[in-house]
């Protein structure tokens, strides 16, 4: 089962302030991996994320053909507070564009000011990641949406 806990939420809402932007995982059409930053990572609630995808590049092509992720969070300045080995949380899940005007509403309500800053005409879209697993850097569970 999936529950994100408090610090989880915390962390990722304070990634972009601290200077630890997570990064986002998605595969190209041909299978080739990319990482991109995404400072508007947020919980969104016990077993999804969320980001606000304001760039409407290679992001947005790569959803838009199958929504398999992966969120890499990593702050060395607050390992001594994050109890999973090496102040790392990968997040694995699918993602998917919404299309739905509350649910975007609620997604950017969501999202840092910092990041509504960067899309002031709120041209974005507002992305879910259905989390189904959730591990250290060494890749030992934290969670599994089927445990």
């Amino acid at each position: 089962m999936i529950k994100m806990t408090p610090l989880m939420k915390e962390l990722l809402l304070s990634a972009l302030g601290d200077g630890f932007v997570a990064l986002l995982g998605t595969v190209q059409p041909d299978g080739t991996p990319q990482i991109s930053p995404k400072g508007s990572i947020a919980v969104f609630d016990d077993s999804t994320l969320s980001f606000w995808e304001r760039s409407h590049r290679t992001t947005e092509k790569n959803l838009a053909h199958g929504g398999r992720v992966c969120v890499y969070y990593r702050n060395p300045a607050k390992m001594k507070e994050i109890p999973y080995g090496g102040g790392t949380i990968r997040f694995y899940g699918t993602a998917r564009i919404v299309t739905d005007p509350a649910t975007r509403e609620k997604i950017w309500n969501n999202t840092i000011p910092a990041e509504q800053e960067r899309d002031k005409d709120k041209t974005g879209m507002g992305v879910l990641i259905d989390v189904d697993r959730i591990e250290e850097l060494n890749g030992k569970l934290i969670m599994d949406k089927n445990s």
